[in-house]
């Protein structure tokens, strides 16, 4: 028996995706471990898992750290309506300096923390590079839970750019914007890889392949195709990582309960664009349907339920969509596979 440490960025999507493929490590005979923002501590201890904290930024009580996010993303909605490239001196920007940062506090308990558990491998879901995570002797396995380019190549349209594979001119311009934007961030990045004793990232990368293993969530059906291809003995697949989840009982609805049901979800981050959910409620509210609506952390926002609407915090997903009739997602992590 292996014991495997999983590393995930502090967001549900890489978080519950790892929680997936920990599941199957288990059933190979293998002991899962997370290593985890504390916020993300109780989310792996309810699925039965031991974890271990790892600050990814200064300490603060749980509720000033869940209104610290609420603000961030509260005060982004606005730049979600805009181009991709016209993100990216503002919500991106942001992302990035609070990402770096986070590898800056995480280097403070990582050898530690790491030297505790002894892992024989570790799986890291992120799209940084945390230089006690190579430094520590073992494996290591990038999960790459978001888009496959994550990945570069010359003729891939670049992470978060959502431009054509087509539109090269458009690629350009992206990218060209992208390095101008993140260069001071980027600098302070290598200064920081440099004092632990890593070597500098071409401008635009913070993080690299792993030369053991790399997982794509992404499913190869609608891959990109590439200049260079991935090497099929370095980069496998997922097809889809379903995590098991405990069974969910369908609500009875006010109306419309022999109609067509549809789940609804845009993820964390999606729920806090409440107007735009806000808007679907009440569409689906005239409409012969039923819907089960994901509204994150802020259902306090609804009231007035139309009767074949159901809101909660949080669904069970995987025990969720087989029952349903259809979905409607923002193409996330878990929704999509």
């Amino acid at each position: 028996m292996k014991t495997i440490a999983f590393f995930p960025e502090a967001a549900f999507g890489p978080a519950l995706n790892s929680v997936g493929i920990a599941q199957a490590c288990e059933k190979l005979g293998h002991r899962a471990v997370f290593l985890s923002d504390p916020g993300f501590v109780p989310v792996y201890e309810g699925y039965g898992f031991e974890a271990h904290p790892v600050a990814l930024s200064e300490p603060m009580p749980p509720e000033q750290m869940a209104k610290f996010w609420e603000d961030f993303i509260n005060g982004h909605i606005p730049n979600f309506r805009k181009a991709p490239i016209d993100q990216l001196d503002n919500y991106v920007k942001d992302c990035w300096t609070a990402i770096v940062d986070s590898a800056k506090w995480a280097q403070k308990d990582l050898p530690g923390v790491l030297a505790k558990v002894k892992p024989d491998m570790i799986c890291v879901d992120n799209v940084i590079m945390f230089p006690a995570i190579k430094q520590f002797g073992v494996p290591w396995v990038r999960i790459i839970s978001c888009s496959e380019n994550e990945i570069p190549d010359p003729i891939v349209p670049p992470h978060l750019s959502g431009v054509s594979v087509k539109d090269m001119e458009g690629m350009k311009a992206f990218e060209d914007k992208f390095h101008e934007v993140i260069r001071p961030i980027h600098e302070d990045y290598n200064a920081f890889l440099a004092e632990n004793g890593e070597a500098a990232y071409p401008l635009g990368e913070f993080f690299e392949a792993s030369p053991t293993m790399n997982l794509l969530l992404y499913p190869e059906p609608v891959k990109f195709p590439r200049q260079n291809p991935l090497d099929p003995a370095r980069f496998q697949y997922l097809e889809g990582c379903v995590r098991e989840e405990a069974a969910y009982e369908v609500p009875t609805f006010a109306t419309n309960n022999d109609k067509p049901l549809i789940y609804v979800s845009f993820g964390s981050l999606g729920a806090g664009d409440t107007d735009l959910l806000k808007r679907i409620i009440t569409t689906i509210g005239a409409l012969p349907y039923r819907a089960l609506v994901n509204v994150g952390d802020y259902i306090g926002e609804y009231s007035d339920l139309p009767g074949n609407v159901h809101v909660e915090s949080w669904y069970p997903q995987p025990s969720v969509i087989p029952q349903v009739d259809a979905v409607i997602h923002h193409g996330g992590n878990n929704s999509f596979t």
